[in-house]
């Protein structure tokens, strides 16, 4: 979701104007593994940036993993000070330095084509971000652990009482943890908009 709090006019009039002009990013790169093309980060950056700054746009993009999850904010800055944030997060692949850095790319490059209203195929995106199996049986009552965990993640009020529920999720099974972790995942990202 993009947050427009910081948002003013001169900065929705270059961002209608950079918009008129920018074009759909060339699909330059090939995906071996499934055999098809795709717009790469350098080429929707190559594409956006000069036409952005041009009327007076700025691009910045943070990154940071915490907790299991990949996380990128994507920052649109005018020059006469408005800016809009959006955030982007996933599970790696992978957690280790290879799969935390593919899911980085991947999310910069969606968030940014996103943010800037380019086009570009997810011909990629498999590999970067974790696609967990639907569990196979779910449990019919959810055990008390998790409504305890549920309970306690709704009351929560800062980023260190939900990252020490994460943790605790270690214990369930892989349904009850699915389910308490999206919770955490969603209070996070709403205590991040206050």
């Amino acid at each position: 979701m993009m947050n427009l709090e910081h948002s003013n006019a001169a900065l929705f009039a270059a961002l209608a104007l950079a918009q008129a002009e920018v074009e759909n990013a060339t699909k330059g790169s090939v995906n071996p593994h499934f055999k098809s093309r795709y717009a790469d980060l350098a080429e929707v950056l190559n594409t956006v940036r000069p036409v952005f700054a041009k009327h007076g746009i700025a691009i910045i993009q943070s990154t940071g993993f915490s907790d299991g999850l990949v996380s990128v904010t994507t920052a649109l800055v005018h020059k006469e000070g408005g800016y809009v944030t959006s955030v982007a997060s996933c599970t790696p692949a992978k957690v280790d330095a290879q799969g935390v850095g593919a899911a980085t790319t991947y999310l910069r490059r969606y968030s940014l084509a996103a943010a800037t209203g380019v086009a570009q195929e997810d011909d990629d995106g498999q590999s970067a971000a974790h696609n967990r199996p639907a569990p196979v049986a779910a449990p019919a009552k959810p055990s008390n652990a998790l409504l305890d965990l549920l309970a306690a993640t709704e009351d929560a009020t800062s980023e260190d009482v939900l990252r020490n529920l994460y943790k605790a999720t270690e214990t369930f099974n892989e349904h009850e943890k699915n389910e308490a972790r999206k919770a955490i995942v969603q209070k996070r990202q709403s205590i991040s908009k206050q």
